[in-house]
Protein backbone atom coordinates (compact mmCIF):
# COMPACT_ATOMS: atom_id res chain seq x y z
CA UNK A 1 0.00 0.00 0.00
CA UNK A 2 1.54 3.13 -0.98
CA UNK A 3 0.00 6.72 -0.29
CA UNK A 4 0.64 10.06 -2.44
CA UNK A 5 2.31 12.48 -0.12
CA UNK A 6 1.25 16.36 -0.97
CA UNK A 7 3.40 19.31 0.02
CA UNK A 8 1.91 21.61 2.22
CA UNK A 9 1.93 25.16 0.37
CA UNK A 10 0.01 27.03 2.89
CA UNK A 11 1.44 29.59 5.89
CA UNK A 12 1.23 28.11 9.18
CA UNK A 13 -0.43 31.17 11.70
CA UNK A 14 -1.78 30.68 15.45
CA UNK A 15 -4.88 32.29 16.35
CA UNK A 16 -4.47 34.94 19.19
CA UNK A 17 -5.75 35.20 22.47
CA UNK A 18 -8.37 38.04 21.69
CA UNK A 19 -7.28 39.90 25.20
CA UNK A 20 -4.10 40.02 24.21
CA UNK A 21 -4.91 41.29 20.58
CA UNK A 22 -7.00 43.52 22.77
CA UNK A 23 -4.45 45.08 25.01
CA UNK A 24 -1.95 45.13 21.83
CA UNK A 25 -4.61 47.50 20.19
CA UNK A 26 -4.50 49.48 23.36
CA UNK A 27 -1.09 50.51 23.12
CA UNK A 28 -1.28 51.30 19.36
CA UNK A 29 -2.22 54.51 20.00
CA UNK A 30 -5.40 54.24 17.45
CA UNK A 31 -7.53 57.66 16.75
CA UNK A 32 -10.53 55.41 15.56
CA UNK A 33 -11.24 51.57 15.92
CA UNK A 34 -13.94 49.25 14.36
CA UNK A 35 -14.03 45.66 15.87
CA UNK A 36 -15.64 42.65 14.85
CA UNK A 37 -15.73 39.44 16.27
CA UNK A 38 -17.50 35.86 17.53
CA UNK A 39 -18.33 35.01 20.88
CA UNK A 40 -17.82 31.23 21.47
CA UNK A 41 -21.83 30.65 20.78
CA UNK A 42 -21.02 31.99 17.35
CA UNK A 43 -23.19 35.44 18.10
CA UNK A 44 -21.36 38.13 16.35
CA UNK A 45 -20.38 41.37 18.07
CA UNK A 46 -19.92 44.48 16.40
CA UNK A 47 -18.27 48.39 17.42
CA UNK A 48 -17.08 51.20 16.41
CA UNK A 49 -15.77 54.65 17.86
CA UNK A 50 -16.82 56.31 14.47
CA UNK A 51 -20.44 57.00 14.05
CA UNK A 52 -20.25 57.49 10.24
CA UNK A 53 -21.14 54.50 8.72
CA UNK A 54 -19.26 55.16 5.27
CA UNK A 55 -15.92 55.39 7.60
CA UNK A 56 -16.43 52.43 8.56
CA UNK A 57 -17.52 50.71 6.00
CA UNK A 58 -14.16 52.34 4.69
CA UNK A 59 -12.29 51.06 7.22
CA UNK A 60 -13.11 47.59 7.25
CA UNK A 61 -12.57 48.11 3.32
CA UNK A 62 -8.96 49.11 3.54
CA UNK A 63 -8.33 46.06 5.85
CA UNK A 64 -10.16 43.71 3.92
CA UNK A 65 -7.67 44.64 0.93
CA UNK A 66 -4.50 44.97 3.12
CA UNK A 67 -5.45 41.38 4.05
CA UNK A 68 -5.51 40.55 0.45
CA UNK A 69 -2.26 42.11 -0.12
CA UNK A 70 -0.96 40.22 2.11
CA UNK A 71 -1.66 36.83 0.95
CA UNK A 72 -1.05 37.87 -2.11
CA UNK A 73 2.76 38.49 -1.17
CA UNK A 74 2.70 34.90 0.82
CA UNK A 75 1.57 33.38 -1.81
CA UNK A 76 3.91 34.98 -4.36
CA UNK A 77 7.31 34.07 -1.86
CA UNK A 78 6.01 30.40 -1.95
CA UNK A 79 6.23 30.31 -6.06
Amino acid sequence: MSAEVLEFTGAPQLDLDPERLLESAKDAGLAEVVICGVDQNGNEYFSSSVADAGTVGWHLDRAKWNLMRQVDRMMEDDE
